[in-house]
């Protein structure tokens, strides 16, 4: 039986990251080039807030994290809000 050479290919995380106001531009850039560069997505870039919601690597993750430390960069898990434990009223 033949296998078939395949890459593992790193589960992502969707999470939300967010810095503070006043965090220089090119900081929140050098994080969504590092999502990047590390195999993951940006899903969205808010414009009310310093910040993007991303699919990321464990991997990813770490060095994003590493280069917010100093800026008090905010990650969260990206998750479903419901209101009324989804049930209808």
């Amino acid at each position: 039986m033949a296998t078939m050479g395949m890459a593992a290919v790193a589960p992502l995380k969707s999470v939300i990251i967010s810095f503070p106001k006043g965090t220089p531009g090119n900081v929140v850039e050098q994080a969504i080039q590092t999502v990047k560069d590390s195999g993951g997505e940006i899903t969205h870039v808010y414009n009310i807030i310093q910040g993007f919601s991303a699919n990321v690597p464990d991997t990813g993750l770490e060095q994003v994290q590493t280069l917010g430390q100093a800026f008090n960069m905010v990650v969260e898990e990206d998750q479903l809000v419901q209101t009324n434990n989804g049930m209808g009223i």
